[in-house]
């Protein structure tokens, strides 16, 4: 085509050569000739695959251009198109949470000094913070208490509880106090499961007599431990209060066990895994934070924790067939706070350890084996399997590096405060452990505002 478009054109300026001043153009050699063609066929060649594409598809000279664009977007290309936009959003994402919650909870984070870093791992009595021999009220004991170490929550009770009234006015300040000066509510908490364990119920509140948890396991009816779920939920959130630690997930396998007897709901685990779900689900409709307790299931031993020394002899396969049952299908559930025990397992781990000082448990099974990424806080740090053997610094930091976030009711709490600033100064603590336990409790705490 070309060849031929190129004698035409000196055709025709020859003929115009005569009628004017056009310069001569000479036809080009042969061997140039050849390779302009060779050039030409170079610049619109496509590889021999694409080409029998096509060739079907339109003549070259209408189709060419269309075809070629196609044919040179090979799936190589496609590829890297594809993968651009998906690395820049991967990159967005490491560096700002899709959560907006959990930037929320990051930037916080941040802005906290690590003195009070540390505070928030603590739950602890108000006479604890306050060094007072009996607090009913919030006042300035309180605020000056909580600018100097401003803990995560407060656990309060009979003595702390006089009348509906005064009740709602000291958690409401607490909570206002905690507010200006961390921007975060506190875990402003009790034990309320029923029965012989209640700080509100049977007390003088004018509010439902809640049962014990064994009489509603009796009963197998699951319907009411919803019911009572609720009721409590509703009164204890109208109070303020934003976490029970209840209910006892405990399976009563040991029937010569008096701790939890009366406060498990059996020895079945099937139904005391429904009958916790079902007053989770109670107390969470009211926005208050429900608590398995007592990790990995106290319900085997035949010791007393509060007094010493209590182990259960069950194997970890053994603790998976039955005490774990409530645990593992509360975790599915979602279940927002566990509770860790104080118990020694001597078949499960090397030593005597306590469960709640003990990496292999809380670590190793409730986090990495079962899947657990809620709150856990240890049972009270004061009780005797605790404070007959470790000091309140020793407990704290073992606790900590064992994986629970949050201590509960140290011996002496100045002292566990302390022994945690100085595992972080020497090292026994990184900031990055710390900063992983004071997220969940930012998080938590967001959740309830």
């Amino acid at each position: 085509m070309k060849i031929k478009r190129y004698l035409v054109l000196i055709l025709i300026l020859a003929l115009l050569s005569g009628c004017g001043s056009a310069p001569q153009i000479l036809p080009a050699p042969p061997e140039t000739a050849a390779r302009s063609e060779e050039t030409a066929a170079e610049l619109t060649s496509v590889p021999e695959s694409e080409t029998e594409e096509t060739q079907t598809e339109a003549p070259p000279v209408t189709a060419a251009e269309p075809e070629t664009t196609e044919a040179e977007t090979t799936p190589e290309a496609l590829t890297t198109e594809a993968e651009t936009p998906a690395a820049t959003t991967e990159e967005q994402a490491t560096e700002t949470p899709a959560d907006p919650a959990e930037a929320t909870a990051r930037d916080i984070l941040a802005g906290m000094s690590t003195e009070d870093k540390v505070a928030q791992l603590f739950i602890v009595a108000p006479e604890a913070l306050t060094g007072m021999d009996q607090v009913t009220a919030a006042g300035e004991a309180t605020r000056n208490a909580f600018d100097r170490r401003p803990v995560g929550g407060l656990i309060y009770f009979e003595p702390n509880l006089l009348s509906w009234d005064q009740t709602a006015d000291m958690l409401s300040a607490a909570a206002d106090i905690s507010l200006e000066r961390t921007g975060l509510v506190p875990f402003l908490c009790l034990d309320e499961e029923g029965g012989i364990v209640t700080r509100i119920s049977k007390r003088g509140f004018g509010v439902a007599d809640i049962p014990g948890m064994g009489d509603v396991g009796s009963r197998g009816d699951v319907s009411e431990a919803r019911e009572l779920g609720d009721t409590m939920g509703s009164y204890l959130s109208e109070l303020g209060f934003n976490m029970d630690f209840a209910p006892c997930a405990d399976t009563l396998t040991n029937p010569d066990n008096q701790v939890v007897r009366g406060r498990s709901f059996g020895s079945d685990p099937q139904l005391v895994s429904e009958m916790c779900a079902a007053i989770a689900e109670g107390l969470a409709q009211h926005g208050v934070l429900a608590c398995y307790k007592h990790f990995p299931g106290h319900g085997a031993t035949a010791g007393d924790t509060h007094a010493g020394y209590a182990y259960t002899d069950k194997t970890l396969d053994e603790l998976k067939a039955e005490d774990l049952i409530p645990f593992i299908d509360g975790i599915a559930n979602g279940v927002p706070v566990i509770m860790i025990g104080h118990i020694s397992l001597p078949n499960v781990l090397p030593d005597e350890t306590p469960a709640s000082l003990s990496h292999e448990l809380i670590t190793g099974l409730l986090r990495e084996d079962l899947g657990y990424d809620g709150l856990i806080v240890t049972d009270a740090l004061a009780m005797g399997a605790i404070a007959n053997q470790y000091s309140s610094a020793e407990a704290a930091v073992r606790a900590i590096t064992a994986g629970a976030d949050l201590l509960l009711m140290p011996l002496d709490f100045g002292a566990a405060y302390q022994g945690m600033l100085d595992a972080l100064a020497n090292g026994t603590i990184s900031q990055e452990r710390l900063n992983e336990s004071v997220l969940r409790i930012i998080t938590a705490k967001l959740s309830l505002s």
